[in-house]
């Protein structure tokens, strides 16, 4: 048998939880300083190198709770959370001045050809996705009937 690779969620997993302790454990909470920044940084990617090449799944995963548990218990009770991001004080702020994206194709043609480059290639974004939606709900509405038909 050959050797045990990761499967795509624990490698986002892995990849995800070493995000999170970067930015909040090192760089917005414990350190205001660039060159502490990069160490401890460099300290938590050699910890994650030293076991990025482990086969054994049951350890892997064994690992990746053990690190979870100590972001968790490591985190500060008070996280910087950025304006913008969900939980933010100003986010989703002004989705209200948002415009709907079908109002360009109400513009005067005067004022669709101050941006030549834009609405060229929005015409040719608004035909690939009409031909693949056709092909994505036709080929769905296809399976459905024929789920249906052999249901009844």
């Amino acid at each position: 048998m050959g050797s045990v690779r990761f499967t795509p969620m624990s490698e986002q997993q892995e990849v995800r939880i070493y995000l999170h302790v970067l930015t909040h454990r090192v760089w917005l909470l414990f350190c205001h300083y660039r060159d502490k920044y990069r160490f401890y940084a460099c300290l938590l990617r050699a910890r994650f190198d030293e076991n990025k090449t482990e086969k054994d799944m049951v350890k892997a995963t064994m690992m990746l709770k053990a690190g979870e548990e100590e972001f968790w218990t490591n985190q500060h009770p008070q996280p910087y959370i950025f304006p913008d991001s969900p939980g933010g004080t100003s986010y989703e702020r002004y989705e209200c001045y948002k415009v709907p994206e079908w109002v360009l194709d109400h513009w005067h043609p005067s004022e669709k050809a101050m941006y030549p480059d834009y609405f060229s290639k929005r015409e040719q974004w608004k035909k690939l996705r009409m031909q693949s939606w056709e092909k994505e709900v036709g080929s769905k509405h296809l399976h459905a009937s024929i789920t249906f038909d052999l249901l009844v």
